[in-house]
């Protein structure tokens, strides 16, 4: 059994957290519901996200299972949340055996002490900001980056190619790649390259 937990807080960007969410919770559903997924926040009530969506979080902290991963999602909150002693606190003494990001969430490992002299990878306009922080290298090609038990990827829809990555890694690569059919993540983009106006 899995239990991972997803740290909300006021502009927490949505698909940051919302993205692997999906990717942990049909990696249960597709194990006959042997894991756990749960969100957590510094206080009870809801959470109003980036882009304006509100989440009723399950726990607060203190008062949530032991948890095996831990995800800290980006989103501009964290440029707020990195100055705050009491969610920084609670994720330096985060003691799960996978510690993860999306985006600028790396912020907040960094903050925390989890990235320090390690190699990360975090939105493509942060990334000169993190590495100014110093004691951190950050990664400018990769969409997911694994460092021992920290595992960070860049943007948004990144998150979902780390959460794959990681439940290949805790539960094999077929079992992944059965996650990745169920959600049908198959990524073709439209205006992958220029076009013709028009086409």
């Amino acid at each position: 059994m899995t239990t991972y937990g997803l740290l909300l807080f006021d502009g927490a960007e949505e698909l940051d957290f919302v993205g692997p969410w999906e990717v942990f919770t049909a990696s249960s559903m597709l194990r006959d519901r042997a894991d756990t997924v749960v969100t957590i926040a510094e206080k009870p009530g809801p959470v109003r996200c980036n882009k304006g969506l509100r989440v009723l979080t399950d726990h607060v902290f203190g008062d949530h299972p032991r948890l095996d991963v831990v995800l800290a999602p980006g989103g501009r909150g964290t440029r707020r949340e990195v100055s705050n002693p009491v969610l920084i606190d609670w994720l330096r003494k985060a003691d799960a055996a996978w510690i993860t990001s999306v985006c600028t969430g790396a912020l907040l490992l960094h903050e925390a002490g989890h990235a320090r002299g390690r190699r990360v990878a975090t939105h493509h306009e942060f990334e000169d900001t993190l590495e100014a922080r110093g004691d951190i290298t950050v990664v400018r090609d990769a969409r997911y980056v694994v460092d021992g038990n920290l595992v960070t990827s860049q943007g948004v829809s990144a998150g979902i190619d780390m959460a794959l990555w990681l439940v290949g890694r805790l539960h094999g690569r077929d079992h992944a790649r059965a996650v990745r059919r169920y959600i049908q993540y198959e990524p073709a983009p439209p205006y992958l390259a220029d076009e013709p106006l028009g086409a």
